[in-house]
Formats: structure tokens, C-alpha cells, sequence
């Protein structure tokens, strides 16, 4: 009997942690401090719902938006004006995330308190209904998943680069200074050397200006969209008194997955593999509380924007899966 009842209690204890925890959890999962947070961010015109084509920097798929202005079938252009919300299963703790955070944090706490789905047919049952109703969030889930994604494929899937009028032979570049390999063939926009040095620079410099928390360098860098998420990323850094430093930067494989144009607006997406030292930091005393000096690498596919006559600008990040 007394055997029975640590058992129970143990489980209870178990069950208040989880309950505690698994939320938390689900509604905020890690994310690397650097620019953009580890989140996809951004737009990219009419294909931000297309993904990009794999490349050999980064071979395969990459998320889909948590966070965008661009509604389905609307490019760039006729974005909202308001940041979209994190999405059905967004980082920010969208639908979904919510709803599985509430079935599972009810069923284990019911099970403490004797409710739940099998609550009053012992600790067994208990254990049992937080079992099923751990198995129906992942069916709900699943189901809603495949919802999801029936609704918002695209009319027509990218594979490659879209049909333009004579498109011609994109040449393959490789820039001396940079670690670009082999852009897409028969890309309907070509891209140059210089671009790919712009490409470069601008992943350095947008790193730099997130170290130092300069808004208004990042507003010549990136889109107004773009700025608007890195504003809310350095303001939770703040109320948080930490700041994230990126520093030692460096570019070790890029590669074009498309280029094209839609209006006055040219687009280019491409991955990149980079170097960096990414550490956060208390805002008063320097102490480090996430991060090291030590360097990391990451692969991320970024999409540039760039106006005719104007400037690349960064357009969108997504991370690779």
C-alpha cells in the first residue's frame, strides 16, 4: 500500500513539472541569439510561399515563415501593414501551440487532482488517459498539420527558377573574394560577381549592426519588414537587460538557389554557410550567459531584395531542416 502511494505521489510530482514545463516548451522553442533569432522572417514577393530550391550549401528544405507580412497569393508589395502572428505553429506559440500546450498541461494536472480523462479510476488509469490524450493531441496535430499545408500550397510549385522572357544561359560565378560556388543555370535574372559580394557584405555588416543594436544602420541594410523584427528581437533583448554580440563573421560557402524579377523589384535567394562568434551578454556587468568565444557555424537561406536603380537589401532569412 505505502508502495502504491509513493508511486503515486512520484508521478504526481512528475506530472506537476511536466505541466509546468511542456507549455513553456511548446510555445517557445530555442533559437539561436543571432540575427533574426533562429526564426524565418521576412518575404519573398510572390514566392514566399514557394520554397527555395535546394542547393549543395544547403541540400535540404528549409521553414516555412514564422513570421511575415506577405499573405498567400500576395507578393511583396501588397504586404500587410501590421507583423503577421507567429502562424498556426509558429514560434511565437501560434494556434496549435496553444491548444496542445492546454490539452497537455490539463491532462497531466488533472491527473494530480484526480480529474483528467481517466482521473477517477486511479493512479493506473490516470496514467493511462494522460497516455491517450497525449496520443489525440499528436492525431489533432497531425491532422491539422496536413490542413495546414493543403490550404497554403502554392498554385505553382517552384522547382526551379521561373520562366522569364529569353532567359539565356546564366553564367556560373565564383567571386576571388568570397566563398560563393555555382550560382542556379538558366536563371531569368543574372546574377554578377558584384552582386555576390553585396551578398557578402551585407551578412557581415547586418550581423555588425545587430551586435551593436543600431536600428538606423539596419534600416540600410534590410527591408522595413525585416527591421521591424529585429526592432522587436533587440526590445525582448532589453527587457530581458542582455545584449547578443555576433562578431568574426565569415562567409565559408554560398550558393545561388534563384534569382528573378517581379515588377521594378529583382530577388535573389542564397544559402549561406557562415562562421561567427555568437555570445549574449548581461547588459551591466558583461558576464556571459549564453554563448561562448568559442566559433559555431550556421546554414541559413537569405533572400535579397533589390529595387531598379537601389541597393541589395535584405529581404528574408529561413532557416534549413
Amino acid at each position: 500500500m505505502n508502495f502504491s502511494q509513493r508511486s503515486r505521489s512520484f508521478v504526481k510530482t512528475i506530472a506537476v513539472m511536466l505541466a509546468l514545463a511542456l507549455p513553456t516548451a511548446l510555445a517557445i522553442s530555442s533559437a539561436d541569439a543571432r540575427v533574426g533569432g533562429g526564426f524565418s522572417s521576412g518575404s519573398r514577393g510572390s514566392r514566399t510561399y514557394s520554397a527555395p530550391p535546394s542547393t549543395q550549401t544547403a541540400p535540404g528544405s528549409t521553414s516555412q515563415f514564422n513570421r511575415t507580412y506577405t499573405q498567400p497569393g500576395a507578393g511583396m508589395n501588397s504586404a500587410a501593414t501590421a507583423p503577421a502572428r507567429g502562424g498556426l505553429f509558429g514560434r511565437a506559440g501560434g494556434f496549435m501551440g496553444g491548444l496542445a500546450a492546454g490539452f497537455l498541461g490539463a491532462g497531466l494536472l488533472g491527473m494530480l487532482f484526480g480529474g483528467g480523462l481517466f482521473g477517477g479510476l486511479g493512479g493506473l488509469s490516470s496514467i493511462i488517459g494522460l497516455i491517450i490524450q497525449i496520443a489525440l493531441v499528436v492525431l489533432v496535430v497531425r491532422l491539422a498539420m496536413s490542413w495546414w499545408q493543403r490550404r497554403h500550397a502554392p498554385q505553382a510549385a517552384y522547382a526551379g527558377p521561373s520562366a522569364g522572357p529569353d532567359p539565356g544561359a546564366q553564367t556560373n560565378y565564383r567571386s576571388g573574394l568570397s566563398g560563393f560556388g555555382f550560382g542556379a543555370n538558366n536563371a531569368p535574372l543574372e546574377i554578377k560577381p558584384a552582386d555576390y559580394e553585396a551578398f557578402e557584405r551585407l551578412l557581415g555588416e547586418t550581423q555588425a549592426a545587430w551586435s551593436n543594436e543600431d536600428v538606423a544602420k539596419l534600416h540600410t541594410l534590410a527591408t522595413p519588414e525585416m527591421v521591424s523584427y529585429f526592432e522587436k528581437d533587440l526590445s525582448e533583448n532589453r527587457a530581458r537587460n542582455v545584449v547578443n554580440k555576433v562578431s568574426n563573421v565569415k562567409l565559408l560557402q554560398g550558393d545561388l538557389a534563384e534569382a528573378w524579377r517581379e515588377g521594378e523589384t529583382d530577388y535573389a535567394t542564397v544559402a549561406l554557410r557562415f562562421a561567427l562568434t555568437d555570445k549574449t551578454v548581461d547588459r551591466n556587468t558583461g558576464a556571459t550567459v549564453a554563448g561562448s568565444e568559442q566559433p559555431t557555424e550556421a546554414t541559413e537561406v537569405w533572400t535579397f531584395a533589390r529595387r531598379t536603380g537601389g541597393n541589395w537589401e535584405l529581404s528574408a532569412i529561413q532557416q534549413t531542416n
